[in-house]
């Protein structure tokens, strides 16, 4: 029996998509997990040490194995890494009622404003923000489609493209193809009520709302989706998700790319994964003091312990 689940995957103090391809590799491998399975997506953001999807499944276990097996093999020989990528286990909720669903998939949605990422949903290209209302939205509807026969390329081991998904330009099998949209929009009824949600702000309201479920298990809050990410600290995440966050201040999309496409070829090296720790330490010092950056991030994109 299917049922919803929210669902947290956690590379720790590593960095899991360090450039566009990894973000678009990442997508295409959860939405072959969700055909495989026979699963339906109903929302998705993907940062760049952490996955949050919320699933209508009989198997989130299976769903998540297939992903993160698939992921960490192209991960890794793309990066010169070993070893697992993610923390195991994951993180796992089962969703039980209206509300409870409704703040799972919100809170999901607005991930990239919680980290100070972006300053709506709207503006973040990796979740599935941009899929849902789309005409209400004024959302185009254009799309430059790559032409089938180059799916492969943008598949692991070269795999079929599953049966009613398309790709675009970039490689990338496009949400609205992949989410279960009628059956989200339901959920929130109208485009009004979601962006009404898409705004909200955390507090008690979210928790009595979902009293109405008659929930067996806790109310899903802020603090129990970001459960065990380390990415923020929550006092950091409720100043963002009230817009105090620097939008101009390099994300760990461009650190990574910095690293990779610059520093490091300069320096001989095709992989931070190669580089050894006190190498590390040094760069990491030189970051901060040149670009101002917190230890925290740079740690992380340096897959350093910190």
């Amino acid at each position: 029996m299917k049922k919803a689940y929210h669902i947290c995957l956690s590379s720790g103090n590593e960095v899991c998509c360090r450039d566009e391809e990894d973000y678009v590799y990442y997508f295409n491998a959860l939405a072959l997990a969700v055909a495989k399975t026979e699963s339906s997506l109903l929302a998705d953001a993907i940062m760049s040490n952490h996955v949050h999807e919320c699933l209508r499944t009989a198997c989130p276990k299976e769903v998540v194995t297939m992903q993160r097996y698939t992921y960490t093999r192209y991960f890794n020989s793309k990066y010169l890494r070993r070893g697992s990528l993610f923390l195991r286990p994951p993180f796992i909720i089962e969703l039980e009622g209206l509300y409870h669903k409704l703040a799972a998939l919100s809170y999901t949605l607005r991930n990239p404003v919680h980290h100070g990422v972006t300053s709506t949903p709207f503006e973040y290209s990796h979740s599935s923000a941009r899929a849902l209302f789309r005409d209400a939205l004024g959302r185009d509807d254009c799309q430059d489609y790559l032409p089938e026969y180059l799916y492969h390329r943008y598949l692991p081991d070269h795999r079929s493209c599953p049966s009613g998904y398309a790709m675009g330009k970039n490689g990338l099998i496009l949400r609205e193809k992949v989410l279960d949209v009628s059956d989200v929009e339901h959920m929130f009824m109208t485009p009004r009520a979601f962006l009404y949600y898409m705004n909200r702000l955390s507090g008690e309201e979210w928790q009595r709302e979902q009293e109405k479920d008659m929930l067996s298990g806790a109310p899903v809050t802020l603090d129990v989706i970001e459960k065990g990410i380390g990415y923020q600290s929550m006092s950091q995440m409720l100043a963002f998700e009230h817009g105090r966050a620097d939008y101009r201040a390099m994300d760990d999309l461009i650190l990574c790319e910095k690293i990779d496409n610059e520093i490091l070829p300069a320096m001989g090296w095709e992989s931070v994964y190669m580089l050894l720790p006190q190498e590390k330490a040094r760069l990491a010092e030189m970051l901060c003091r040149d670009l101002g950056l917190p230890r925290a991030q740079v740690a992380r994109c340096l897959a350093m312990n910190y």
